[in-house]
C-alpha cells in the first residue's frame, strides 16, 4: 500500500511540473509576442510630459526688504488759534496745495488792517515833513532857516521812512500769519489719521501734530543683500540700473517691480550685508509703508539656457535626475546637472538636449525602462512671474 501511494504522488508531481513548465513556456512566448508587436509587458503608468526648452534666465539674489514711504510729511500749525474748518477725510488723496484746515483767520486779518492803516498814517506824515525840508532848505541860503531846524527836520523825514519799513514788515508778517491759518498740503499723498478736531485750540509752543500725509506711488524699498554679492552689484549697476522685484511674505505673491537707486557706502560689519534702496512705480499701492518683503536682485541674464520645468526633476544620491521619455513610450532615468532651481523652472547646464521630452508629473512610480501613457497636464493656479533661484 505504501508504495502504491508513493506512486501516486510522485505521479502528481510529475504532472505539476509539466504543468509549470507549459505555463511558463507558453507565458514567456506571449511575452516575445507583446515585445515583437511593441506591446507593454508591465503595467501602464500615466504621466504628464513637458519639453527641454531653451530660453534666457534672470540670476537672482534674494533679500528682506521694508516698504518705505516715498515722502513723509507731518502737518504741524506755524501760528495760534482755533480749527474753524476741516477740508479732509482722513485716508483720503491729496494732492499738493490742497486745504486740510483752517485757523480761524479774523485776529490776523485784523492785524493786516491795521498794519496798513499804520503805514497809511505814516506816508502821510512823510509826505508833509518832505515838503516842510523842502522849504527848509530853500530858506536856508538866505539865512531866514537856521541849519540845526533843517537838520531836524531831516531827522524827521528819516524817522518815518524807517516808520514806513517797520510798517511794510508788520504787513509781509500779518500777510504771512494769515497764509499759515490756512493750512495746505506740501505734498502729493495719502492722509493718516486726524489727530486734532474741528473747534481744537492748536498752539505753535505745543508743537502738535495736526495730521501725517505719506507718498505711497511711488514708494521705496530698503533692503540688505550679502556682502560676498557687493562686488558684482556695485559693478553691474554702474553699468545700468538693477531691476529688484518685491514678493509678499510667501515669497510667491509679487507685489512690484522697481529699479536699485542707492546702494550703501559702507557694509553692516554686525551682519555682513549691504543696504540698498530700490524705486518702485506702486501705481497699484501693493506695497504699503512698513510692510516687510521678500527682495529678489536681478543680477544679470543667462542667454540661451537649458530649462525644464521644476517638477521634473529628482534629487537622488548620485545627484539630480530625470526620466526621458523615448519614442517607444518607455522611459530612460537621466542624470543631469543643475545649476540652478527657480518658482517653476530648472537650469540644466548637462545631461539634455533641447526637443527632449521629459515626464514632469508621476514620475514617482517609474523605473527605469517603465512603460507610460502622457495624459493631459493638470490645470493648475497660475504662478507669479519671477523665481526664487537657489544661487545667492
Amino acid at each position: 500500500m505504501g508504495r502504491v501511494r508513493a506512486r501516486g504522488i510522485a505521479a502528481i508531481g510529475l504532472v505539476l511540473a509539466v504543468a509549470a513548465g507549459g505555463y511558463l513556456y507558453f507565458d514567456r512566448a506571449g511575452q516575445d509576442k507583446a515585445r515583437a508587436a511593441g506591446r507593454p509587458t508591465g503595467p501602464v503608468i500615466p504621466v504628464t510630459a513637458g519639453v527641454v526648452e531653451q530660453k534666457d534666465m534672470p540670476v537672482y539674489v534674494h533679500g528682506i526688504g521694508t516698504v518705505q514711504a516715498y515722502k513723509t510729511v507731518v502737518v504741524k500749525t506755524r501760528v495760534d488759534g482755533q480749527i474753524v474748518k476741516v477740508s479732509f477725510q482722513e485716508g483720503q488723496e491729496v494732492k499738493a496745495g490742497d486745504p486740510l484746515f483752517q485757523i480761524d483767520p479774523r485776529p490776523f486779518q485784523a492785524m493786516l488792517e491795521q498794519a496798513q492803516a499804520a503805514k497809511k498814517r505814516d506816508e502821510a506824515q512823510l509826505a508833509g515833513a518832505e515838503l516842510d525840508l523842502d522849504r527848509y532848505g530853500k530858506l536856508l541860503p538866505s539865512g531866514f532857516q537856521s541849519k540845526q531846524s533843517w537838520d531836524q527836520q531831516k531827522a524827521t523825514v528819516d524817522a518815518l521812512k524807517g516808520s514806513i519799513a517797520a510798517d511794510q514788515a508788520q504787513i509781509d508778517t500779518a500777510q504771512l500769519n494769515l497764509t499759515y491759518a490756512d493750512i495746505r498740503s506740501p505734498i502729493d499723498g495719502r492722509t493718516g489719521q486726524r489727530l486734532v478736531d474741528l473747534g481744537n485750540l492748536v498752539q505753535t509752543s505745543q508743537s502738535t501734530s495736526l495730521v501725517s500725509i505719506t507718498q505711497v506711488k511711488p514708494i521705496f524699498v530698503n533692503f540688505t543683500m550679502p556682502q560676498d554679492k557687493a562686488d558684482e552689484i556695485r559693478r553691474n549697476q554702474v553699468a545700468a540700473p538693477l531691476d529688484v522685484i518685491a514678493f509678499g511674505s510667501d515669497d510667491k505673491s509679487e507685489l512690484g517691480r522697481g529699479k536699485v537707486t542707492l546702494i550703501d557706502n559702507q557694509i553692516d560689519p554686525a551682519t555682513g550685508t549691504m543696504r540698498l534702496k530700490g524705486e518702485f512705480a506702486n501705481s497699484d499701492e501693493r506695497l504699503w509703508p512698513g510692510e516687510f518683503v521678500n527682495v529678489r536682485l536681478v543680477l544679470a541674464t543667462r542667454a540661451a539656457c537649458i530649462t525644464v520645468p521644476r517638477a521634473a526633476v529628482m534629487q537622488g544620491a548620485s545627484g539630480y535626475y530625470l526620466y526621458v521619455i523615448k519614442p517607444d513610450n518607455t522611459v530612460s532615468r537621466r542624470n543631469v546637472q543643475v545649476s540652478d532651481l527657480q518658482e517653476n523652472t530648472a537650469i540644466v547646464d548637462k545631461g539634455l538636449a533641447v526637443g527632449e521630452k521629459i515626464v514632469v508629473d508621476g514620475q514617482y512610480r517609474l523605473i527605469d525602462g517603465s512603460h507610460i501613457r502622457v495624459d493631459a497636464p493638470k490645470p493648475q493656479a497660475e504662478t507669479p512671474a519671477g523665481g526664487s533661484g537657489k544661487s545667492g
